[in-house]
């Protein structure tokens, strides 16, 4: 519940935030100006939902595959789809050579979850499907959507930082200067805080995917093992898909800081999470450096540490 009001008043926020900046702009340069910036950054945000799957699928280089080719991956991702009451979502596997998955799609009857043959390797079937049910929980809860509107906000501050620092000359460019530093500042906050929506975003799925019957320790597991993936891959690997890292499971890119942490989790060095060693986190004292604390800022996956803290708060499924 606290998850989902967090999400609400980020929400509220950032909408707040524009519609003052409305006023201001109305009031400085005029409604048509805000028009403009306003169909612009909508206009962008657009062209990439509308082409957004195409480029993911061309640039992760994924191959859909039937029922027929993998029928256990097939399974899986159906099931998990029925416990979360959505449409069954195309199945697909990516070369990239490190292990993760990741969901993409316009809406639910339009997603797609695709794995790496990495992953499947590294992975257990049960801590397989609690990644996958954590992938069927961004589609149900319309993740992919949702952070899309939320990146049209620090876009049309940015085009009106622009457009006010280029409007006018002489006195009158020097009246829009204050006015551009502010939506430039608005631009950086606004960004950090669609970060944190991102954020908010990845804890809820990892909830889903408890929800729909996976154990939270599968899935801490299952994170622990990429994060240790991740560390041990070479930089140019990690390099190639920094940019992709939002659709991920796990942010690639801080792994090898990641991983000093979460080895102090795994106390009988067996290279997985058990539940019992879950259970143990939930008094431990381990918390995230400080340094640690502000890249989180800039990230789009919450600290590791921190969100196997959250994991380890949460019940079981019944039966489980």
């Amino acid at each position: 519940m606290w998850l989902q009001v967090r999400m609400y008043l980020l929400i509220g926020m950032l909408f707040g935030l524009l519609y003052a900046l409305i006023t201001g702009i109305a009031w400085v340069v005029g409604g048509g100006g805000f028009i403009l910036f306003f169909g612009l950054a909508a206009g962008l945000v657009a062209l990439q939902y509308l082409i957004g799957p195409w480029l993911v699928s061309l640039m992760l280089k994924v191959r859909y595959v039937t029922e027929k080719e993998e029928p256990e991956l097939h399974r899986m991702v159906g099931e998990l789809a029925q416990e979360a009451g959505i449409p069954k979502p195309r199945v697909g596997i990516s070369e990239m050579a490190l292990p993760n998955a990741f969901a993409y799609g316009r809406t639910r009857r339009d997603a797609r979850v695709c794995v790496t043959q990495s992953i499947r390797r590294l992975l257990s079937k049960e801590e397989l499907r609690a990644v996958l049910g954590h992938e069927i929980s961004h589609i149900k809860h319309r993740d992919m959507a949702i952070m899309t509107v939320l990146s049209v906000v620090p876009l049309i501050f940015w085009f009106i930082a622009w457009g006010l620092m280029l409007a006018g000359s002489g006195r009158r460019r020097a009246a829009f200067l204050g006015p551009a530093v502010g939506a430039f500042l608005l631009y950086f906050i606004t960004n950090l805080l669609v970060l944190y929506g991102s954020r908010i975003r990845e804890y809820y799925a990892d909830l889903g995917s408890v929800q729909i019957g996976n154990r939270p320790h599968q899935l801490a597991s299952a994170l622990y093992r990429l994060v240790y993936a991740d560390a041990s891959a070479p930089e140019e690997a990690v390099r190639r898909v920094t940019c992709f890292r939002a659709f991920f499971v796990n942010d690639s890119s801080r792994a090898r800081r990641e991983i000093r942490e979460l080895k102090e989790i795994d106390s009988d060095m067996s290279g997985a999470i058990d539940s019992n060693e879950l259970v143990a986190v939930r008094t431990s004292k381990m918390r995230p450096s400080i340094s640690d604390r502000i890249l989180e800022l800039w990230s789009t996956h919450p600290n590791m540490l921190k969100r196997i803290r959250h994991l380890a708060s949460l019940s079981p499924p019944s039966g489980a």
